[in-house]
């Protein structure tokens, strides 16, 4: 059961994040990867927004593990900092290395800030 929660969260979360990066590229004259940083800042916003209850097994599983692991990329990210970094683009780099982990761990925060309002 918990193998198909997280093939079923997978199977949404790996879609979404190629389209919502794309969409977000798409709005970016840039060589600096903001697809990436958002979709990883809104896996991130939702993580810190769960990880404020107390969910069944079953439901971290698909959401947690399935549909934010699928969502959020530490690959991407990686490749991406490494790529600015070949092509001599170093100050990008830096900003994205520190941006991301700026903006995931502020998204968690704000997430967990979210879910005290609604009582959690």
């Amino acid at each position: 059961m918990t193998l198909l929660m997280v093939v079923l969260g997978g199977a949404v979360g790996a879609p979404l994040r190629y389209l919502a990066d794309r969409a977000v590229t798409a709005r970016h004259d840039s060589v600096f990867p903001w697809g990436t940083l958002a979709v990883n800042a809104a896996a991130c916003l939702v993580l810190g927004f769960v990880s404020a209850f107390a969910l069944p097994g079953w439901a971290a599983a698909l959401v947690v593990t399935g549909l934010l692991g699928a969502l959020s990329t530490y690959s991407a990210f990686g490749y991406e900092t490494f790529r600015l970094l070949r092509t001599r683009a170093r100050f990008l780099a830096l900003a994205n290395a520190a941006g991301s982990v700026a903006a995931g761990l502020g998204a968690f925060a704000l997430g967990g800030a979210a879910a005290a309002v609604f009582g959690a």
